[in-house]
């Protein structure tokens, strides 16, 4: 339904500093229009002295003159001519927009085990038979118990465990059913042992 005279803000113009609403971009904007070089200064110290009404929290931080005067640049995209009474040349870093970060994307079978799992099974396809290899294949595959758990909300399988090291090792570590079964297994928890209480200690 199209009533005449009523728009949305999506149908608008994009805000170049949204914080500062519609009503100072069209005063920025009628500043633009004006001709003569004295009133446009004019109205760009009103336009500033709304700008600081609207923000009065920020009055304590440093440079904060400084900051209105930048942000006035901004939304005439640097189009007003006036005398600035402050270096507006470093004002448009404020609008540059970081380089994307590079986002690591290191392919793994399976998500829940955790790209570090797959660094240690790795490890183990690598190393010799022995003490060493057992150790480390034990540790291996109590994180992975551990994974299991927090990705299935509390449910594990030792028999996976057992199958998805053999299988991400193509073979080469089988582990012992029930020595991991018997092995020492807790679940992280929320509580820091710092949490707990100590004994209260006593003058004598």
């Amino acid at each position: 339904m199209n009533i005449e005279g009523l728009d949305y803000n999506t149908e608008r113009e994009k805000l170049i500093l949204p914080e500062y609403g519609r009503e100072i971009q069209k005063m920025v904007e009628h500043a633009m229009a004006l001709t003569s070089r004295e009133e446009r200064q004019k109205c760009a110290e009103t336009i500033i002295a709304v700008m600081e009404r609207m923000l009065p929290h920020n009055r304590d931080n440093a440079d904060y003159k400084r900051k209105l005067w930048d942000h006035l640049a901004i939304m005439s995209d640097f189009k007003l001519d006036i005398d600035y009474p402050f270096d507006i040349s470093e004002a448009a870093k404020i609008t540059t927009k970081p380089q994307p970060m590079v986002y690591p994307m290191n392919r793994i079978p399976v998500r829940h085990y955790g790209h570090l799992i797959f660094k240690m099974l790795e490890k183990l396809k690598n190393m010799e038979p022995g003490q060493e290899r057992d150790d480390l294949a034990q540790i291996t595959a109590l994180q992975m118990k551990r994974d299991l758990m927090q990705w299935s909300h509390g449910a594990s399988s030792d028999e996976k465990v057992v199958a998805d090291m053999a299988r991400f090792t193509d073979g080469l570590i089988q582990l012992d059913l029930n020595a991991l079964q018997n092995a020492r297994f807790t679940m992280p928890t929320s509580k820091s042992a710092g949490g707990r209480k100590g004994k209260r200690r006593t003058n004598h």
